[in-house]
């Protein structure tokens, strides 16, 4: 399953780092949209951010504009660095449907003349913000770039996406960040979320989140 006898199913408990990439679906799936930046848009959360199913999500005290994300997440299986296109899919062990919860007045400001853009990690960083499924084999998801990711809220549907939008595929994904840093095997890559449908919850919510209609998982936001 991976190298070094690695057991990929425990990815999150020796995975050193998750990679996010933010903005990387088209507005609405519109094929014509241009990408919003000539390279993808990196961001980096710690580990500690992951959260098991089981567990609860927990929004920071005093904050309260947090908002749902839901993702297709890709676990590394081979470590390696400037890693070509063709090869990136060599490193890929499996997936898994992961949530980026984010604090988006930490993000975004909108509240001055202009909008001001902050370092993303306090409103990607917080405890509990990674919300993960199981480990998907790479045999159960033949072809990651047409897969339906979907979320409910308290029963209500409020993203319905899927990722043939993705405006920079995997093995791009992965060629470019391998060119700056070291892919890891257990490392984690967010893919990006549908554009339209990510809304704020509240505490006491439930978010149902899935894969297609066989993987889903829940996370209730606690009080």
């Amino acid at each position: 399953m991976a190298s070094k006898g690695r057991d990929l199913r425990k990815f999150v408990e020796f995975g050193r780092k998750i990679v996010g990439v933010g903005k990387n679906y088209r507005p609405n799936g519109s094929p014509q949209h241009p990408p919003p930046t000539e390279d993808p848009l990196i961001f980096l959360k710690p580990s500690s951010t992951y959260l098991r199913q089981g567990g609860k999500i927990k929004i920071p005290i005093g904050r309260d504009q947090i908002i749902h994300e839901v993702e297709l997440g890709v676990v590394i299986g081979k470590t390696g660095r400037n890693i070509s296109q063709s090869e990136a899919m060599d490193h890929v062990g499996g997936y898994a449907l992961t949530l980026d919860m984010t604090d988006i007045d930490l993000i975004f400001n909108k509240s001055e003349a202009e909008t001001v853009i902050y370092p993303w990690l306090l409103g990607k960083g917080f405890d509990t913000a990674t919300p993960v499924g199981e480990f998907i084999l790479k045999s159960e998801i033949p072809d990651p770039n047409d897969v339906r990711l979907w979320l409910k809220v308290d029963g209500d549907m409020k993203q319905d996406g899927n990722t043939r939008d993705m405006i920079y595929k995997i093995p791009h994904l992965i060629s470019f960040v391998s060119r700056y840093m070291t892919l890891e095997e257990g490392d984690l890559f967010l893919t990006g979320t549908p554009d339209s449908g990510s809304r704020y919850v509240k505490r006491g919510q439930e978010i149902i989140c899935g894969l297609g209609d066989k993987i889903e998982m829940t996370f209730p936001i606690a009080f």
